[in-house]
């Protein structure tokens, strides 16, 4: 498993010295709303505010992504991801794809 501390948007570690890097990788998710989910959001709308349901949804399909994105890493054999970066696309009503990709690197402590 990849340290999360070694995770992350920018496109370098302080204190680390890439050594590989080993591409893309990326998650990929599908996710759809259900027929309750989408009742209950519906009455949430009607009073405004956050619509917990669809929060809870997206959230959980972005966590799905980001684990497979590291478990892509680590098949490559990573121990940092740099760069990483979430796309939402919607494919059909109510089903959406959540990419999380990014560059799967091999980073060493800096001795310098």
């Amino acid at each position: 498993m990849i340290d999360a501390k070694l995770i992350t948007t920018a496109q370098e570690l302080p204190g680390y010295r890439i050594s590989r890097n080993l591409g893309v990788v990326r998650g990929i998710i599908v996710r759809s709303r259900s027929i309750v989910g989408n009742i209950g959001a519906s009455l949430q709308t009607r009073f405004g505010g956050n619509i917990t349901i669809y929060t809870e949804l997206c959230q959980k399909a972005r966590d799905d992504a980001h684990r497979l994105m590291i478990e892509h890493a680590g098949q490559l054999g990573a121990n940092a991801i740099i760069g990483v970066r979430y796309d939402a696309t919607e494919i059909a009503d109510g089903v959406a794809e959540v990419l999380a990709y990014g560059t799967a690197v091999y980073a060493e402590v800096f001795r310098g």
